[in-house]
């Protein structure tokens, strides 16, 4: 059976089929190491792994705060391809995040993401970033996320 990307509940299948490759094509996540561990409509979970290479902080051993930056930024980014009707890439517009406490040292960081609204050029997330559920939260987020025009597919630099 084909898949057709055009199709959201193909492309949320293909998403989910390619987890582990998600964010290998994102510099940045790729070097952090998080991973996508969930996919639904309008909605991603992730993971941080805790990485001494992380730290903000060597006297508390805490993951810096960039880092849960990145980590809900990028699955944010990812819950609007889970909620557009048709496939399109976003760019982040605006990202509040309101950290509530310093993550637990040695420990992985459970992110969630989900696209509540969308408008003809905006996608609007909210996020969170926890260890065991969202009942204490390490940090939220807010954001919002222009949705670029589609790529044309007949030049191969517009692919890349």
């Amino acid at each position: 059976m084909t898949l057709d990307p055009g199709n959201l509940d193909d492309r949320l299948q293909m998403m989910r089929d390619n987890m582990a490759m998600m964010t290998k094509a994102v510099p940045w996540a790729k070097e952090l190491g998080f991973q996508v561990t969930r996919i639904e409509k309008g909605r991603v979970w992730g993971l941080q792994p805790y990485d001494e290479k992380l730290v903000g902080n060597p006297d508390t051993g805490v993951i810096h705060g960039g880092v849960i930056t990145t980590l809900l930024d990028n699955l944010s980014g990812m819950s609007c391809a889970t909620a557009m009707k048709d496939f399109r890439f976003v760019a982040t517009l605006d990202l509040r995040i309101d950290y509530m406490r310093p993550a637990d040292k040695g420990r992985d960081i459970i992110g969630e993401a989900e696209c509540y609204h969308i408008t003809r050029s905006v996608c609007f997330c909210r996020a969170w970033a926890y260890h065991e559920s969202r009942d204490k939260v390490i940090a939220t987020a807010a954001g919002a996320f222009a949705i670029n025009k589609p790529r044309p597919t007949d030049r191969p630099e517009s692919i890349a």
